[in-house]
């Protein structure tokens, strides 16, 4: 990355981004996709001095435009 100068960086300007409002053409929508999924196993052997093994696994995902 180049350093700048105080010469370069006063020779430099800013410009406030449109509202929210208008970058959407004034359409209100706002989308977003969610996928959630909960998954669970468990195994238990009936046996005496038997032991139980359980998982699960959660996952979400969401994508917004």
């Amino acid at each position: 990355m180049e350093k700048l100068t105080a010469t370069e960086l006063e020779g430099q300007s800013v410009e406030l981004l449109p509202s929210r409002e208008t970058l959407l053409l004034n359409f209100h929508i706002n989308w977003a996709s969610v996928l959630a999924q909960n998954t669970s196993a468990a195994v238990n052997a009936g046996t005496l001095l038997s032991h139980a093994s359980s998982g699960a696994w959660q996952s979400i995902s969401v994508h917004q435009r």
